[in-house]
């Protein structure tokens, strides 16, 4: 019990007065002689006992109804917690990503979140309200309710580590009271939640559970086969409930139907659509799901691809080159040295030394400046080729070679982490193949450079760094089996294809998107990103005959965008919504002991209401008082 007022409990001191006054009776009595007093002396007496009882009994009423009287006017009271006079302070995480769009018993998760937080948060109360993409900071649900009504699912989300360390620093004063309320399903991620103990902070868990965590969802879709007249489009299905006989999926272009076609969703279902070779189609994959929503449809494009450009110069057979860079994806282009014409150079993607004796200045400074317009550069080295021209060529780039050693080494180490080996280029990680082997090769020097393959001892054999690739052994027959090798192919086209990168079927918002766009822009122009809800502006970046887009987070909506040069559509790009979000498995929040769980957001609120609120007991005290004042006029009337 506490009190309001508690300076007013000095004068319960005052009770002393009416106890001394009883203890130290004031009045005297006056003796009178009787002839016969022996009956009166019975009536005295008893009289006398009668009298003190009263006495005593109206002194301990008036003390207790003076009691309780100065207890009432102190304000005493109660609260269930031990920090009351602390200052409160609240922040609310709200979990807005796409699996927030289950439905549970009284719809969508997200939308029934956000309706309880406006009715059981007081409009007055200053709270903090955290979402993956908005913030609301120091405010009333009186003043951000038409906000709160409309927040939609981030397509891009916080881990829930990220979001109470976020969280934690929305709050400003360094003793209060901290509650931290996480409103969330706490589906299952990469990096569980375990937030760190803190005594200051108190964490409420609301884990909101969903009817049912059955989903269908379009998983992703793919090119895989294509042949003279047709493409074959394969389209990945999820299916995380009851397996379905008959599932339809419809395929739109430029929202037109174009043909549609049922699978039987199990697990994991593979559909297959067969498209028209050399045609432009804008498409849409549609499926009929009650669930989740965002995972229905699947947009992407299949453009005619801009073919990439190839110069080789050569004083070394191309013959392997001519079989790698093909008509069909690649203009490819092979000059002698000594034929070269340095101003088709600008106009490459990709360049390819092919064992050249000696490199002169002039063609060093303009292969230097195509690297930094975006092209790529791949140098073969000549055996006998002049070191000291090779190595001014390669000095901006942060590589020297050494000198040829003359003795056989195995090409053995394959850089999977490496752009060029990341993407699906092999199935599985291969150890064990044959390895190619040089009979001579170059020591080098580097800084900041990234290895793709490797000898086995370790050394690089094809290296990386600011657009140049460098490999260092020469790939003539007499010195290599390299161009034998499984290894090439991949390897040299792999090159070709990240020289120009033309867009692919179609990208997903959040993660880090780089395409390339072939187009000539006049001074200060731009290139845009546009559909009908939509025109934006994306990071760019203008060489001489390209511009390297790059997206993270935008678009924010999926859908099919027109890659806009001013008003000139250039061609047309798909983004979709990452699927993480479609995985319906939720973490187990028991074990967790440094917060409180619960399944409900208003029996959070009120359990959090319930240990603050304050209960006064001022009146009865004041009732108290009445009934011992009641009892001592009683005592005055009846007690003879």
């Amino acid at each position: 019990m506490q009190f309001k007022h508690p300076e007013l409990l000095y004068a319960l001191f005052l009770l002393l007065i009416p106890i001394i006054v009883h203890l130290f009776q004031l009045r005297k009595f006056q003796k009178e002689a009787f002839t016969n007093v022996a009956f009166l002396k019975n009536v005295v007496i008893q009289h006398r006992k009668s009298s003190q009882i009263k006495k005593w009994l109206i002194l301990a009423t008036r003390l207790l109804l003076l009691s309780f009287l100065i207890i009432a006017f102190a304000q005493p009271f109660s609260t269930n917690s031990d920090t009351f006079n602390l200052k409160k302070e609240t922040v609310i995480y709200l979990d807005n990503s796409f699996s927030m769009e289950a439905k549970g018993n009284q719809g969508p998760l997200l939308k029934r979140a956000i309706q309880d937080i406006i009715t059981q948060v007081p409009e007055d109360e200053t709270v903090s309200i955290l979402t993956h993409d908005a913030l609301f900071k120091n405010t009333t649900i009186k003043a951000i309710k038409n906000e709160l009504l409309q927040i939609s699912y981030a397509p891009h989300t916080l881990s829930y580590n990220a979001a109470y360390l976020k969280a934690k620093t929305l709050f400003k004063e360094a003793s209060s009271l901290k509650n931290i309320i996480f409103i969330s399903d706490f589906q299952q991620q990469d990096a569980a939640f375990q937030p760190e103990p803190d005594s200051l902070i108190h964490i409420q868990a609301v884990q909101l559970k969903p009817e049912t965590v059955h989903n269908i969802s379009i998983d992703s879709a793919y090119i895989s086969k294509a042949n003279a007249t047709h493409t074959e489009l394969s389209v990945i299905i999820n299916n995380s409930g009851k397996d379905i006989e008959n599932l339809p999926i419809s395929l739109f272009d430029n929202g037109t139907l174009l043909t549609k076609t049922s699978v039987s969703a199990k697990r994991n279902t593979i559909a297959t659509f067969s498209l028209p070779n050399n045609t432009v189609i804008n498409g849409t994959l549609t499926i009929q799901d009650n669930q989740l929503q965002f995972d229905n449809s699947l947009f992407f494009n299949i453009n005619n691809p801009e073919k990439t450009n190839v110069l080789s110069i050569n004083e070394a057979d191309d013959d392997f080159l001519k079989r790698i860079y093909t008509e069909d994806e690649f203009n490819y282009t092979a000059t002698p040295f000594l034929q070269l014409n340095y101003a088709t150079l600008e106009q490459q993607d990709l360049i390819i030394l092919n064992e050249i004796s000696s490199i002169p200045n002039s063609l060093i400074a303009a292969l230097k400046t195509v690297t930094d317009q975006g092209g790529l550069l791949l140098v073969i080295p000549a055996k006998n080729g002049n070191l000291t021209t090779y190595n001014t060529l390669l000095a901006p780039y942060h590589i020297e070679l050494g000198k040829l050693a003359e003795s056989e080494k195995h090409i053995t180490s394959i850089h999977f982490s490496h752009p060029l080996f990341n993407q699906d280029v092999f199935e599985k990680q291969v150890k064990n193949f044959q390895y190619p082997k040089v009979n001579s090769y170059f020591s080098s020097k580097t800084k900041h450079t990234s290895t793709a393959l490797s000898f086995e001892d370790e050394s690089p054999f094809l290296l990386e760094n600011k657009g140049l690739y460098l490999l260092t052994a020469a790939l003539n027959k007499e010195n290599s089996n390299f161009k034998n090798s499984p290894l090439i192919v991949p390897t040299f086209y792999n090159i070709g294809k990240a020289s120009f990168k033309n867009p692919r079927l179609f990208y997903t918002i959040g993660h880090e998107n780089v395409f390339d766009v072939k187009v000539k822009l006049q001074q200060d122009a731009i290139i845009s990103l546009v559909n009908s809800n939509t025109n934006l502006i994306p990071r760019q970046q203008y060489f001489n005959n390209k511009v390297t887009i790059r997206t993270h987070n935008e678009p924010a909506l999926a859908g099919i965008y027109t890659i806009k040069n001013k008003d000139e559509a250039l061609q047309n790009i798909s983004y979709n919504y990452n699927r993480n979000e479609n995985r319906l498995l939720y973490q187990e929040l028991t074990s967790l002991k440094n917060m409180t769980v619960n399944h409900s957001i208003i029996d959070t609120f009120n359990t959090i209401k319930s240990n603050t609120k304050v209960h006064a007991l001022w009146k009865w005290f004041a009732i108290f008082a009445l009934a011992f004042l009641f009892i001592e006029l009683l005592i005055l009337k009846y007690f003879k």
